[in-house]
């Protein structure tokens, strides 16, 4: 059931809600709780997400969670790093006028400390703003602290909470459409039965678990009796032949072989997805599927997921660089070296196979 909205916070006559929440794929899974509160709050508003490509790409043609997307056009510190985007002033200009035609309501910061964020979202001259904010960010209307420590998942609920949302649901959810489906089932007959997927890719390369590790985890869920599929992008192709040949099982390679959209399509056929701390892992949880996120431990502090039952973490507490010693947690040594392959192949296996099991899978 969903929690009681704080009826001193919640805004009346509200039409037309902004969520700006630009960046990676993880980004913008950790909002979606915020915004199926939004939507339990405001069930007559429409919510228009701002973001970047790759979020409105994944928005199209999807009703839930919002039903608009807008693309941001390149904003310093918004959709783009705080120094080095090329912004069009023509493009940026001509963008807060359309939306100033929208008249919203409500605009939610859910980006960042709002240093660049908090004077966007006020330039959309919404009646209410509200969002996040460092001691030196400028205003917005009602704000919490940003305190980089925290899980996205929760404070983007505490940022929609300052409009009386509230919700007991705190797991990201993505309704997948026949078309994602289809596109899964055209590179994947759904005939494979149990189907996990393993994702060994990251951005950034020392949160990548080493492959052979990956290949070992595989065999056991082969072993196990699932049907294994690779899963990443075109970069990744060096890390997925080398497990794939590493396994003692056939693995199906789908490397560069599906959209963002098949990728949710195929994740939620998965009884179980192993993977780096990625926007895919976050991505798999949003679809349904159970996980094994393979994490730095403070990394976990915001990204990780927030209930026990079909989700696992395993952990590596490496404090200093495996290459000079540097410590980890105040400097970049610029060792792009894995923090994370100490990480035991028997715990991770071990938390796939539980999640694998029947009693696994009837503890949703």
């Amino acid at each position: 059931m969903p929690s009681l909205p704080a009826p001193d916070l919640v805004v009346e006559d509200v039409r037309k809600i902004a969520v700006l929440r630009a960046g990676g794929l993880g980004d913008f899974i950790f909002t979606l709780a915020a915004l199926g509160a939004l939507r339990e709050t405001y069930p007559e508003a429409e919510i228009t997400l701002l973001g970047g490509p790759l979020q409105t790409g994944l928005l199209e043609g999807r009703p839930e969670p919002a039903q608009h997307a807008i693309t941001v056009p390149p904003s310093t510190g918004v959709n783009g790093p705080d120094t080095g985007v090329e912004e069009d002033e023509e493009a940026l200009q001509s963008f807060f006028a359309r939306m100033k035609e929208e008249r919203f309501d409500l605009a939610l910061q859910m980006h960042g400390g709002g240093g660049y964020s908090n004077p966007f979202v006020s330039k959309l001259q919404a009646r209410v703003t509200a969002g996040t904010r460092t001691p030196d960010a400028p205003p917005l209307d009602r704000t919490v602290p940003y305190v980089y420590h925290q899980l996205e998942i929760l404070r983007h609920l505490e940022v929609a909470s300052l409009v009386g949302a509230r919700t007991t649901d705190l797991e990201p959810r993505l309704p997948v459409t026949d078309v994602d489906l289809a596109e899964a089932g055209s590179v994947v007959p759904n005939i494979y039965s149990p189907l996990v997927a393993l994702h060994p890719g990251a951005g950034d390369p020392r949160r990548r678990w080493p492959p052979g590790k990956f290949a070992a985890v595989g065999d056991s869920l082969a072993e196990a009796g699932a049907r294994v599929a690779i899963v990443g992008v075109e970069e990744d192709h060096a890390l997925i032949s080398r497990i794939a040949a590493a396994m003692k099982h056939e693995a199906i390679d789908l490397c560069g072989r599906l959209s963002l959209a098949g990728l949710a399509g195929l994740l939620s056929r998965c009884a179980v997805v192993v993977s780096n701390d990625s926007g895919p892992l976050h991505l798999a949880r949003a679809v349904g599927a159970a996980t094994v996120g393979i994490y730095w431990g403070p990394n976990l502090i915001n990204a990780g997921p927030p209930t026990r039952a079909r989700h696992r973490p395993a952990l590596s507490w490496r404090s200093n660089c495996p290459v000079c010693g540097a410590t980890l947690f105040d400097n970049d040594c610029g060792h792009a070296v894995s923090v994370i392959a100490d990480i035991p192949i028997e715990e991770v296996a071990r938390y796939a196979l539980e999640l694998l099991a029947p009693a696994g899978q009837d503890a949703i």
